[in-house]
């Protein structure tokens, strides 16, 4: 590891303890900082209130914002190396939109909703099934194309077939429901509830360790499938393991969170520019971290001050997605992305 490497692990490890913590104490309810010490301290609090705030709003949705954070940039680390392609994202294999619209058939078509825990699982379970859906017709189709090229092109292709079944869905559906399913669609961290949290931890955390497990033979790709394939690496297998964990923690993060923009695409170029590097074995754990700042950032953001009024997160994340695609696509020549 270069001392490059060094120094920014040694920023981002005690930069994502400070946004950590300031999610426990920034939010759209004042909590005094005494009172949220002695909370996460194990004390009493004179208001009981502060203390359900804390441990059942602000500790979730801190937890969550990490890990989302984490898993969608990891996704399009993972994706823009497969595919040799710095502008693919968890949602370019139509995954996103899979989830997307098995919401859309819970909330448009069943009149399911979200204000209940009902309608709150049947959602989440609607938006994994959808997901998987379209991740199970990426892997057979992935068997049958060799380019990863046309295998992106199909994905494309898959999510504008879904993309026109949700606006059909929505131009049957009631304006309500219209609403509440343009509402789910801005993404939310605090969507996850204290009874979520550990699926939603144990499958994220499953999604970036096997991450972890595929470094060697991303490292290999960056030659080329060719050459990687020289070197001893089952191409078939390692794509379909891409395939396989970028698709488990976009449907995941989806299900549970709502569409997230621009973290799955950006932050990765972020990480690279950090570390100068196109190692994974450098640059996965990296993007982790950044990701899960880059998350914890646009959580803190979604709180107007002085209001108490909360932004979409959707409305948040393009303020920091947007100028660094701009970058790579105005710097694209001078980055070296791929060897």
């Amino acid at each position: 590891m270069s001392s490059r490497s060094r120094r920014i692990y040694a920023v981002l490890f005690p930069l994502l303890a400070v946004l950590a913590v300031g999610n426990l104490f920034y939010g759209a309810v004042p909590v005094p900082p005494a009172a949220v010490w002695d909370i996460l301290t194990g004390g009493e609090t004179d208001n009981p209130a502060w203390s359900i705030i804390l441990t059942g709003s602000r500790l979730p949705q801190m937890v969550t914002a990490m890990l989302a954070g984490a898993a969608l940039a990891v996704s399009g680390l993972l994706l823009q190396t497969l595919f040799r392609n710095p502008l693919a994202g968890p949602s370019i294999l139509g995954i996103s939109d899979g989830a997307n619209l098995g919401v859309a058939l819970v909330m448009l078509a069943f009149g399911g909703t979200v204000g209940s825990l009902a309608g709150y699982m049947a959602t989440v379970a609607g938006a994994m099934l959808g997901a998987c859906l379209i991740l199970a017709v990426i892997v057979y189709f992935s068997r049958k194309v060799s380019s990863s090229v046309m295998l992106l092109i199909i994905g494309i292709m898959v999510g504008y077939l879904v993309s026109s079944c949700i606006s059909i869905l929505n131009y049957y559906a009631s304006a309500d429901k219209v609403r509440q399913f343009v509402m789910w669609g801005m993404g939310d961290f605090s969507a996850v509830s204290r009874a979520g949290l550990p699926f939603f931890t144990v499958a994220s955390l499953a999604g970036l360790v096997f991450s972890l497990l595929l470094v060697k033979p991303l490292n290999a790709l960056l030659l080329g499938e060719k050459y990687a394939a020289n070197l001893g690496v089952n191409i078939k297998a390692a794509r379909m393991g891409v395939l396989i964990c970028t698709g488990l923690m976009t449907a995941v993060v989806t299900a549970f969170c709502g569409p997230i923009s621009f973290i799955g695409l950006a932050v990765p170029h972020i990480a690279r520019l950090l570390t100068g590097t196109s190692d994974h074995r450098i640059l996965v754990p990296a993007t982790m971290l950044s990701g899960a700042c880059i998350a914890l950032v646009c959580n803190m953001l979604t709180v107007i001050p002085g209001t108490g009024t909360l932004l979409p997160l959707n409305a948040v994340t393009p303020l920091f997605g947007a100028p660094v695609i701009i970058y790579v696509i105005v710097n694209r020549k001078n980055i070296q992305y791929f060897n």
